[in-house]
């Protein structure tokens, strides 16, 4: 489907409704402030919980341990806990996780080109 046709090439509500449902599905799996940061984080390597606090400027541990369990229960990052003194925990992106690379790099794609036309206007 062209999403770029205009209103009178005869498309219905419902093929536009069915087009937006899964669009929707994504942004509310992978929106919010702190999400896209937290799998962009993961995507460069594994990481405890203190490295992705510091990494990502300005999340609280409450949210980040939040953020972290929604992503879990959506299967896009797993969470590895090891028996050592004290307890230490690693998190990184499944393979389901890891499928999002080309929507994030076309989002920053996007990003940067729509940062220059508002920064040259």
């Amino acid at each position: 489907m062209d999403v770029n046709k205009n209103k009178g090439d005869g498309y219905t509500p419902t093929e536009c409704k069915k087009f937006i449902l899964p669009v929707r599905d994504v942004i509310d799996i992978v929106g919010g402030k702190w999400r896209l940061p937290i799998i962009i984080a993961l995507s460069f390597k594994i990481q405890r919980f203190k490295e992705l606090e510091r990494q990502i400027e300005g999340i609280t541990p409450r949210m980040l341990s939040k953020e972290l369990k929604e992503l879990e229960v959506n299967g896009l990052v797993n969470r590895e806990v090891f028996g050592t003194m004290p307890v230490s925990v690693q998190y990184c992106l499944t393979d389901y996780g890891k499928s999002l690379d080309k929507v994030i790099e076309t989002m920053r794609d996007w990003g940067l080109a729509h940062r220059s036309k508002i920064i040259n206007e």
